[in-house]
């Protein structure tokens, strides 16, 4: 070991350097920036357990529900977030730092279907159209219903008709819902549609002013907001005999007040209602629940889906609008998907009928198509900023494959946070100090070795864990104290060697050689026994969604690698070195104290 003495030295010495650089604040490597992770306990944050809301969920659908969440919480700009599958069913989110947890949540949580839906068929039959806020069904959620119960994934691709689809749910539920339709449209009258003349009138179907849109460009597809006023109030203009299907079709569109999304009830309960004709109304008080979601009333079925958000290409929050100063939603469209062509054909082949833009089953607006849309469009509503970009980033992020629940949630203040980290740091330096004095003072110049050893130990464990990286939690600080812990005990164990082998008569050099050679099999029985232990650990944390528990095992596991590291070499090198400096007194001092 001795004619190794300056080569490992000058590789320690590297190390060392390189891991100082990376500990450092605003240190890095090879063009990466190097950060410290620190976990929800130290950081403050939120921490969420959510399972499939389902039996039978498959591993390629909680993946597909991992990577949905991990882009959408990206998205949300939170720093350091952990996303993984725990177990068979449950996924867990953890959301250090995070400023505004129920808004994060909601955003996780939301399957955010996204349909362009088609009700042009309605004016046919002059029904009344359902209003923005109120559920329907579609035969692409039915399609999914029928994929999740056998546990399979659709195909994606253009929606199958209503007829195809409606045969994969039961007859009881499609029978009831188009019984309280039917009941509420029983007695339709010709007043609601053939209210739209050339001239504006207010049609019976609403409470706000119908207004036509802008001219739109080709490839617009927008939605509208109308604002009740006193003259939409009064009683009903007569209506012209001239007006036709394609006509009522878009008054009725245009004349229906668009609402926000569920989750901004504030701003739908501020939007115009549309007041349905008296033998309407009855239909949104019986069906267009969420448990109870309307059908379409002319056929009887659930409604046709032209398109879902998986054919969107991009999707941002932007200025737009009639007087371009409300947010709005701009998309583009994947061209090569077959729903984005089967939805450029159908806008094509439907101008100025009203194309439903239906999120998890509501109902947001039903912009009238005023040209073919090849490239995207503009969903334009009531949203404040933070509205237009959670949907935007909800469509970017795609749908979750399965509906989750939330079966535990954890919030963690930062003032917690930082009481807890100083906490630890205090601990952390009277511990350590009292280890280097107990060293020094038992086993002297072989303490000094061992606290050299020690220093390069805590350098190469905080720099693995900024650059893997590792989440520092309190339990993770823990597994670091215990695989100190460890470190100091192979020094003991070497030198307590070494002790024997000098009582027996053996040369300095000799006895240091012998001490070394017998204690590494002990050190590395015991680490890798223990390794073995903290992995299993380490699996069945992630199993049951234990991530305290998985923090942990990791910080043991990496410092009990290193351990084997630096007991056997650096301890070595530095002993060796300070043997070599002191020559021959060396022989006539007691370096290890016995």
């Amino acid at each position: 070991m001795q004619r190794n003495t300056l080569p490992w030295l000058v590789v320690i010495i590297t190390i060392f350097i390189l891991c100082l650089y990376m500990v450092l604040p605003n240190g890095g490597l090879f063009g990466r920036p190097i950060e410290a992770r620190l976990g929800l306990d130290i950081q403050g944050g939120l921490r969420v357990l959510m399972a499939a809301d389902q039996e039978g969920v498959t591993a390629e659908q909680m993946n597909e529900v991992r990577r949905v969440i991990d882009r959408r919480v990206n998205a949300l700009g939170v720093a350091e977030a952990v996303v993984q599958v725990a177990g068979t069913s449950r996924v867990i989110v953890e959301l250090p730092g995070v400023q505004d947890p129920q808004r994060a949540i909601d955003i996780i949580q939301q399957t955010a279907l996204l349909e362009f839906v088609d009700f042009a068929a309605i004016g046919g039959c002059t029904a009344p159209m359902p209003p923005a806020g109120a559920y329907i069904l579609t035969d692409r959620q039915l399609q999914l219903q029928r994929a999740r119960e056998v546990n399979t994934t659709p195909t994606p691709g253009p929606s199958a008709t209503a007829e195809a689809t409606a045969a994969a749910t039961t007859e009881a539920t499609v029978e009831a819902t188009a019984a309280a339709t039917t009941e509420a449209t029983a007695e339709p009258t010709t007043e609601p549609t053939a209210a739209a003349t050339t001239e504006p009138t207010v049609a019976p179907t609403a409470t706000a002013e119908a207004t036509a849109g802008p001219t739109e460009t080709p490839g617009s597809f927008r939605m509208y907001q109308t604002t009740p006023t006193a003259e939409a109030t009064a009683e009903p203009t007569e209506p012209a005999p001239t007006a036709t299907a394609e006509a009522t079709a878009a008054a009725t569109a245009e004349s229906t007040a668009e609402a926000t999304p569920e989750a901004t009830a504030a701003a739908t309960e501020s939007a115009a209602t549309p007041e349905a004709t008296p033998e309407a109304t009855p239909a949104a008080a019986v069906a267009g629940t969420r448990e109870n979601p309307l059908i379409n009333p002319c056929t009887g079925q659930p409604f046709t889906t032209v398109m879902t958000g998986a054919a969107l290409k991009t999707a941002d929050a932007i200025l737009g609008g009639q007087a371009q100063n409300q947010y709005v939603v701009n998309f583009s469209l994947d061209t090569s998907n077959p729903e984005a062509q089967n939805f450029s054909s159908h806008t094509g082949a439907n101008i100025g009928q009203p194309l439903a833009i239906v999120l998890d089953g509501e109902v947001l607006s039903a912009p009238v198509i005023q040209s073919k849309l090849d490239d995207g469009g503009e969903i334009t509503g009531s949203f404040t900023l933070d509205e237009a970009r959670a949907l935007a980033l909800q469509l970017r992020s795609g749908a979750l494959p399965v509906a989750l629940r939330i079966e535990s949630l954890e919030q963690v203040g930062a003032s917690l946070g930082a009481e807890s980290i100083n906490s630890s740091v205090r601990a952390a330096v009277v511990g350590i100090a009292a280890i280097f004095i107990f060293l020094l003072f038992y086993y002297r110049m072989g303490g000094l070795a061992a606290a050299l050893a020690l220093i390069v130990f805590g350098m190469m464990n905080f720099a693995l864990y900024k650059f893997i990286p590792v989440t520092l939690t309190l339990s993770a600080l823990i597994g670091f104290a215990i695989s100190i812990g460890s470190a100091i005990d192979g020094n003991i164990l070497i030198f307590e060697r070494i002790k024997e082998e000098l009582r027996g008569g053996r040369p300095l050099n000799r006895a240091v050689n012998v001490g070394y050679n017998r204690a590494w099999v002990a050190i590395r029985d015991s680490n890798i026994s223990t390794i073995m232990i903290a992995a299993i650990l380490y699996f069945f944390g992630g199993q049951f969604g234990a991530s305290a528990v998985r923090g942990f095992a990791v910080t043991v596991i990496i410092g009990l690698v290193l351990n084997l590291f630096t007991s056997i070499i650096v301890t070595r090198v530095f002993l060796t070195l300070i043997i070599n400096l002191l020559g021959e007194r060396a022989q006539k001092m007691n370096l290890f104290g016995h």
